[in-house]
């Protein structure tokens, strides 16, 4: 993957923990904060979906739709058995 270049500032106590970690793993600064970003954003990822799914169990037209499908759905197991 192509790698790209960025300037941020951060509070002292975080760079503290930055060169800590770094140092007590010997791995370099931007490898830990390229896995912390992963992680954060895999979690954001899950929030999206939970709060979707919670908007979405409070319409009720998408309980209607999600009980017509399952109409369809056993209809089709009937079918086939």
């Amino acid at each position: 993957m192509k790698s790209t270049t960025f300037t941020s500032s951060l509070p002292s106590d975080l760079i503290g923990l930055l060169d800590h970690y770094a140092q007590k793993f010997n791995v370099p600064k931007n490898h830990i904060l390229e896995q912390a970003l992963k992680v954060y954003f895999d979690k954001l990822k899950k929030a999206e979906y939970i709060y979707s799914f919670k908007k979405a169990a409070g319409d009720p037209g998408m309980l209607t739709m999600a009980e017509e499908g399952l109409a369809d759905y056993l209809k089709i197991l009937e079918e086939e058995a």
